[in-house]
């Protein structure tokens, strides 16, 4: 069966499965969860705990060894087998065909993997896990969820914060949800039981904010100005190259711009998307740009922005890629080019003023 991480706590209370498949790319929430699952292994009698790394079709063996031999000290064991590639190839996927047809009674399985892509989803190795056991699917948390995580975690500790003590802890450590634990860690310590406030988060909150690629289009299409403003920042700071972050835009505008067109020839916006061969998850905020930007020649001249950028990263024209890359999404956000002082030039030109 397939389970969300939330639901574990209740999951185990009414019993454990024989088989656990944790799989994602967040490191806290598969951290936590293994955390858990020892625990529970633990407080259930399984004292032995073995653990198996497989980089190669070889490593099996030693699983193979480990799950068929009797335990010299307990009578349950626990075995976690670590899969850092996600892949375990056909040895390995007959393997677990194998052992998920008929897992030992003594011993509880726990599978960490890399996050798993579709093929490997679909493949009969993780169908015979999945009936036999339990797959938990670790996906990084939404930004829009991050204030009721950290909002949980700190009244949990006893604080009480206030929505815009909140904002504020969630803008500085949104995409490091490790960064976002040990800051509720540090906010414990530092506050005594109660309210918890801006100011307070302020002075104890370290900056440690990461993003991908994908937040600025989403951030950017939806036309969350100041905050795509504040992800191009982190990306740069990062290290990103320009060529990279240009990519993501261009694409996103690529497909605005043919939609835009087929629009202003009387077709419906979601045909037109469809046509623009927009990704379904995709759809929703592209609506939304095109919404802010109607006219075709608008997008076009996005395009000719993303053009321009192309050139500069090429040296083949004068500026900084970045100051272009800046104006260009804070207009494609929704802002005025006309505008004296946008989310760009604080961006650009004042890095002290941070939003």
């Amino acid at each position: 069966m397939k389970l969300y991480p939330d639901k574990l706590a209740t999951h185990l209370a009414k019993g454990a499965a024989p088989i656990y498949l944790v799989h994602g790319d967040e490191p806290l929430q598969l951290g936590e969860i293994g955390d858990r699952l020892r625990v529970h292994a633990r407080e259930s009698g399984f004292e032995e705990r073995e653990v198996v790394v497989v980089n190669e079709d070889a490593d099996w063996a030693a699983f193979r060894e480990s799950a068929d031999s009797l335990s010299l000290f307990a009578e349950r064991r626990l075995i976690e087998l670590r899969l850092p590639s996600g892949k375990p190839g056909r040895v390995g996927g007959e393997v677990l065909k194998a052992y998920a047809a008929n897992p030992p009674p003594d011993v509880l399985l726990v599978i960490a993997s890399a996050k798993l892509d579709r093929a490997a989803s679909n493949s009969a190795w993780f169908k015979a896990v999945d009936k036999a056991g339990v797959t938990i699917a670790v996906q990084p948390l939404p930004a829009g969820q991050l204030p009721s995580w950290l909002g949980r975690r700190l009244r949990d500790k006893g604080l009480h914060p206030t929505p815009e003590a909140l904002e504020l802890i969630a803008e500085r450590v949104e995409g490091n949800l490790l960064a976002a634990a040990q800051e509720v860690e540090r906010l414990a310590l530092l506050y005594p039981a109660g309210e918890l406030d801006a100011d307070q988060a302020v002075a104890a909150v370290a900056d440690s904010a990461r993003y991908a690629l994908p937040d600025l289009a989403l951030a950017t299409l939806q036309g969350q100005g100041a905050r795509a403003v504040r992800v191009l920042a982190g990306l740069r700071d990062e290290g990103v190259a320009e060529t990279l972050v240009l990519w993501s835009l261009a694409q996103e505008i690529r497909a605005g711009a043919r939609a835009a067109e087929a629009i202003a020839e009387g077709v419906g916006a979601d045909a037109a998307l469809k046509a623009a061969g927009v990704w379904r998850n995709r759809v929703g905020p592209l609506k939304l740009a095109l919404d802010r930007h109607r006219s075709a020649p608008v997008w076009l001249s996005f395009l000719a922005a993303c053009t321009f950028a192309d050139r500069q990263i090429k040296g083949q024209e004068d500026g900084r890629p970045w100051d272009t890359l800046g104006r260009l999404v804070a207009r494609l956000a929704g802002e005025s080019a006309d505008d004296e002082r946008t989310p760009a030039d604080v961006f650009l030109h004042a890095d002290a003023a941070r939003l």
